[in-house]
């Protein structure tokens, strides 16, 4: 039966915003808010945004390891109660690396009995509807569920089981005197209609996800612009002088941009306010990773060498977007053939009920015993994305992905995360077909994993969990597992949008927008590119190796490992080898194809230990780019226990 509305409509950008008597908000409101974007500018005013996870409240690591602070409360029979909020308001997000067997009752508006008894599994697996992919599944080492969970007084979930490992749920609460429709499992048209069109925005191409939803609007229009620019000139290439948004941003090529230096910005100014709401790096604001395309998200990316933004960017009176090409006082820059595209409508900002788009850039080296603070604004608005580069300046394991995201609205604690790539929706980061390599979908993704240059990276979007702060918003991002210890350089581009420009003056260096590379580089072999030649076995272990998997190597005699190096830059570079000596031990020496680098050395040694060799110098070159281990073994010696190579740059 349909809910009986008093609305006023007022159209903006071909959209309807109620400023309604009474409405009752229902599953498929909230899952609009998940594929229609022009709703993101508008505020969720009054509402309250908020998670429970289990994160170690101690300020520890034990987020979720051994089920500590994995629960609100115990009950009686040993179950978990693992939410309990009251009020009228949704679940909008279910996260976990550890997802079980054990069942999850939802208990709805004080209920007796469940609303709902589902296998904590099949939040994500798409058997059960209406937790149907995508809009639930599971990527990255992580699981997720966007399906909103609707109450009206009372939301309890309880898992039958006697253990919870890792979790996060979101949720909002709406204000006083919202009606909702509270969950059931009923397979309604109109649940199923928005799930639909979910689906068809979710499966579009990248690049291609918004542009059909912007072009309905009707009065569509777009300024296409074709520049030369020169180190040191910025040219505009777009201008309206009259109230409007921009619906689409498109800026080709992008190879012009997948540089190590970020000197191509992008800036934006909205009516009177006196500095850009967007002054950030081409590259950066569209989601490149360490000097190359890595996003291709639903709203915000690079696709067929073209970046794109669908953020929908509402303005008053007039609006100016720019390029900038920065000159660096010691380099030879070359000029660049820029083609910009800018969709727009002449529908106006609805100032009551919606904010302006901002972007915030924040780099540099961290500080030891402070978070990297993500976002710092004062005023009423809403954020919705997170894009973030992290790199170590520690060579090794990417132990500053550890720390924990934490998020204060209105100078209360509201969020707090259970570790780095947690916060991206993924989980357990340097582990096979987990978090260990780019990879895009339409909310979230990584950016990059490399264990040899100690640095990743990853997005995320907020659409119906946006979150709503009505003065204040403090969003960080911890860099190690406990007390901010672990050095690194971020990187981060926030997405929000605000009822006032919070943004101080950037300042842009070669230092702040140059990617580090570091001088020491150090090869695993769970994350290797390698090809093993005849008569050899291996096998990965943990042994001898508390940061990385090792190789365990049964070899034959002048049997051969070849390392691939393709992605180490070019240079002259001193060698190492880490290995495990040990009784059975093989002799080994390193190659360069069919030149010898190094001595012969044994593994032979009677009880374990670990050594480290210097194996001699190597040239990389863009066509000799890797190193091979020659073994010389026998039926007794014939073993050997590779942890990591380490190649050390010399200076020219």
């Amino acid at each position: 039966m349909k809910t009986l509305r008093f609305v006023l409509l007022l159209m903006v950008n071909g959209m309807a915003i109620s400023a309604y008597t009474q409405q009752t908000i229902t599953a498929a409101d909230e899952i609009k808010q998940l594929y229609d974007l022009s709703l993101l500018p508008a505020y969720r005013s009054k509402t309250y945004s908020a998670q429970v996870s289990s994160y170690d409240t101690t300020g520890g690591n034990n987020d979720g390891f051994n089920g500590d602070y994995s629960f609100v409360r115990r009950n009686a029979d040993s179950s978990l109660v693992i939410l309990d909020v009251r009020g009228a308001g949704t679940v909008n997000r279910i996260w976990t690396p550890t997802p079980n067997s054990d069942t999850l009752d939802f208990y709805i508006d004080d209920a007796a009995q469940p609303s709902l008894s589902v296998c904590f599994n099949d939040l994500f697996s798409g058997k059960v509807f209406p937790f149907v992919q995508p809009l639930c599944g599971n990527q990255l080492g992580g699981y997720y569920c966007y399906y909103p969970v609707l109450f009206q007084k009372h939301c309890v979930i309880v898992t039958r089981g006697k253990k919870m490992l890792f979790y996060q749920v979101g949720y909002r609460l709406y204000q006083n005197g919202t009606t909702v429709q509270s969950f059931n499992i009923s397979r309604s048209d109109e649940v199923k209609t928005a799930l639909g069109a979910l689906e068809r925005v979710w499966n579009t191409s990248p690049g291609k996800t918004a542009k059909g939803i912007n072009a309905s609007s009707g009065d569509g229009k777009t300024v296409e612009t074709s520049i030369r620019i020169k180190p040191g000139e910025t040219k505009k290439v777009f201008s309206c002088i009259q109230g409007g948004r921009i619906t689409g941003l498109e800026i080709t090529p992008a190879a012009s941009v997948a540089t190590l230096s970020k000197n191509l910005l992008l800036r934006v100014y909205w009516d009177d306010e006196p500095g850009p709401a967007i002054d950030c790096p081409v590259s950066d604001f569209f989601g490149f990773a360490f000097g190359r395309p890595s996003m291709q998200s639903m709203l915000i990316g690079t696709a067929d060498n073209t970046c794109y933004s669908w953020l929908p960017m509402p303005f008053d009176k007039k609006a100016r977007v720019e390029i900038v090409y920065r000159a660096d006082k010691d380099s030879s820059l070359p000029n660049l053939d820029i083609r910009a595209a800018i969709a727009y409508t002449l529908q106006p900002r609805l100032a009551a009920k919606e904010g302006r788009f901002y972007a915030y850039r924040n780099s540099g080296v961290t500080t030891d015993g402070k978070p990297h603070v993500l976002l710092d604004v004062q005023g009423k608005g809403h954020y919705v994305g997170a894009v973030l580069q992290a790199q170590g300046l520690q060579t090794g394991m990417t132990l500053f992905f550890e720390g924990d995201d934490s998020t204060e609205i209105d100078q209360t604690l509201r969020f707090h995360g259970t570790g780095s790539e947690d916060y991206f929706n993924g989980g357990w980061y340097a582990l096979l077909n987990r978090w260990d390599a780019r990879m895009s979908l339409p909310l979230h993704g990584s950016l990059d994993y490399s264990l040899a240059f100690a640095r990743t990276g990853g997005y995320r979007f907020y659409l119906s969990d946006k979150m709503s702060f009505e003065k204040h918003l403090f969003h960080s991002i911890e860099h190690g597992g406990e007390h901010n210890a672990v050095p690194g350089i971020y990187t981060s581009i926030s997405y929000f949008y605000c009822d006032r420009n919070p943004l101080s003056p950037a300042i842009y260096t070669t230092e702040n927008t140059t990617v580090y590379l570091p001088d020491t580089i150090s090869i695993y072999p769970q994350f290797a590119s390698v090809v093993p030649g005849e008569d050899i076995s291996i096998k990965t272990t943990w042994e001898n190796n508390d940061i990385g998997q090792s190789f365990d190597i049964t070899a034959g005699n002048n049997s051969l490992l070849k390392i691939n190096l393709e992605d180490v830059p070019p240079g002259v570079y001193k060698l190492l080898v880490s290995y495990a000596a040990q009784p059975g031990g093989c002799m080994f020496s390193l190659w360069q194809r069919q030149t010898k680098i190094s001595a012969d050395f044994s593994s032979r040694a009677t009880a374990t230990a670990v050594k480290e060799v210097e194996a001699g110098k190597i040239t990389l070159t863009a066509l000799n780019s890797s190193v091979t281990f020659r073994f010389t073994a026998t039926d007794q010696r014939k073993k050997f226990l590779w942890r990591k190579l380490i190649l050390v740059k010399l200076k020219d």
